[in-house]
């Protein structure tokens, strides 16, 4: 069986999960998550824990029961505390303004680049040079960080562009004569 499968889920306060034959819904005070039931993942509540097992002992099962444990995991949190990513802006004259559910940057390009915040995500800059997406969905607060992130990825030599707040990026030495 998966290592990853056979630790449990505790459930906290606050937190409703309802387990049908074709999804699991977690419900929370960050809102109302799901996702597809799989037939290789059986998957038991007992006492406010969830446990995950698979099925049969094939690979598929053993690596999807790991899968489908993770995923309610992140659910199960992101329904609960939520998940945040920052971004830092790196150059001169970069920047970034945040109104309503709408990020504009303002990145060295001849013209401002615009996102629109899917519901659900919430968007702030803290200052100028600073961008928190929140929400409760794990992959799409990391997809939109990756978004952003790709409209000028830091390059190698100055440092300059749109970095994740830990990213570290490493500098080249430029070519001597």
């Amino acid at each position: 069986m998966s290592r990853v499968a056979k630790a449990q889920i505790a459930i906290p306060s606050g937190v409703d999960v309802s387990i049908t034959a074709d999804h699991i819904q977690v419900k929370g005070s960050g809102g109302t998550l799901s996702v597809p039931q799989n037939a290789l993942v059986k998957v038991a509540s007992d006492g406010g824990k969830l446990s995950f097992s698979p099925t049969d002992e094939s690979r598929e099962a053993n690596a999807l029961s790991g899968t489908v444990r993770q995923l309610v995991n992140n659910m199960v949190v992101g329904v609960s505390r939520g998940f945040e990513k920052k971004l830092t802006l790196i150059g001169v004259g970069f920047k970034a303004t945040a109104s309503g559910n709408k990020l504009n940057l303002s990145v060295g390009y001849s013209h401002p680049v615009d996102f629109v915040m899917p519901a659900g995500i919430s968007v702030a800059c803290p200052t100028p040079t600073e961008v928190v997406l929140k929400g409760a969905d794990r992959q799409v607060v990391g997809q939109l960080a990756a978004e952003i992130r790709a409209v000028r990825p830091p390059e190698p030599y100055k440092g300059k562009g749109i970095r994740y707040a830990d990213e570290t990026v490493v500098i080249k030495e430029t070519k001597k004569k």
